[in-house]
């Protein structure tokens, strides 16, 4: 892993992505190097500044990871991302994120209010400072449903929204314990393309495609399989033959259905995916062709006006020139010979 410098920093901002390995291998780089912390917590808000929706979500995720991974090492990027935050959830407050990622935001800071991450006073001010109280007449509250409540607190306590994992991962030549914290895509969310490739490609090495072990399994011997060819045994050892060939046979069989079991469950996984990505990008395909029928509309309006112009302006007078007395045409005539005294 490179040393630190703010080039290093800046590259390494750049090829982060949302998935959840770019994140935490970011984030066990920033906590290696902590001492340089005021130096990244300043690039990370000005990251924020100038990102897109999309990243701002994930650089938030990053914070996330960086601060509560460090805190058995010290309190420097709490303290430090703390004098920012609110900033920052002031910047995306004004990018007008989407409902999809302000539930995303909500979710990071209502795991820091139950752990303890950030104190009550600041929580508040960071959630007023991302959704800032309008000032209209206040509006009766809709009763919420008792089973929303209780999936709520259910999904909180389960912890199904994140994912929780310690790996022992080596640092620049040190062994570090490092538990994931990066809030999981919640269900019927779209997936990363990236995310959905990897699925894919995945799917490529299954049970099913293994024609290696599908040959070894259709070139078993009859007597493995069919109890009446017992009958033709004639000593004990063809017997102990056979049992080893059973033997290895149960072996072969049991990993292949174990395998294809998993398999199964990958694949109703990735048909998941693909179902809640399809749904996805037809939401997006509707968007872009309203989109699209609304500028065109603009388009022709733009260019009834362009034709009406250009009609107007072969209509209009040559002001270049002025009759003479004669009947002729001479040119205008200059300001010096306007004020001329004769």
């Amino acid at each position: 892993m490179a040393g630190f410098s703010e080039s290093v920093l800046s590259k390494k901002l750049d090829d982060l992505n949302a998935s959840q390995q770019s994140i935490q291998t970011l984030s066990l780089w920033l906590i290696h190097h902590r001492k340089h912390h005021v130096s990244i917590v300043k690039t990370w808000i000005k990251e924020i500044q100038k990102a897109d929706e999309s990243r701002c979500l994930t650089l938030m995720y990053l914070a996330n990871d960086v601060i509560q991974n460090s805190k058995k090492k010290g309190p420097e990027y709490g303290k430090e991302f703390g004098g920012v935050l609110k900033n920052a959830f002031e910047m995306m407050g004004q990018k007008k994120c989407s409902e999809k990622t302000m539930k995303s935001i909500t979710r990071i800071l209502n795991i820091w209010e139950e752990r303890g991450v950030y104190d009550k006073r600041q929580i508040a001010e960071f959630k007023n400072a991302l959704e800032p109280p309008e000032k209209e007449t206040p509006q009766p509250r809709k009763k919420m449903r008792k089973s929303e409540t209780s999936d709520d607190k259910k999904n909180s306590k389960s912890g199904r929204d994140w994912a929780k994992a310690e790996k022992e991962i080596e640092v620049e030549g040190m062994k570090e314990l490092h538990v994931t914290l990066s809030p999981r895509t919640p269900p019927g969310d779209p997936p990363e393309p990236e995310d959905l490739i990897k699925a894919l490609i995945d799917l490529e090495n299954s049970a099913s495609s293994d024609a290696v072990v599908r040959e070894k399994i259709a070139s078993l011997p009859p007597e493995v399989s069919e109890v009446n060819l017992l009958a033709k045994i004639e000593d004990k050892l063809a017997a102990e033959r056979l049992a080893v060939q059973v033997n290895e046979a149960v072996t072969l069989l049991t990993d292949y259905n174990t395998r294809l079991v998993n398999e199964m469950e990958e694949r109703k996984k990735v048909a998941s995916l693909l179902r809640d990505f399809i749904v996805a990008q037809r939401e997006l395909l509707e968007q872009a062709e309203h989109r699209l029928e609304e500028y065109r509309d603009k388009l022709q309006k733009v260019c009834l006006v362009r034709q009406e112009i250009k009609s107007h302006l072969q209509n209009l007078p040559d002001l270049t020139a002025l009759p003479d007395v004669t009947g002729g045409l001479a040119p205008l005539p200059s300001a010096g010979d306007l004020f001329k005294i004769h």
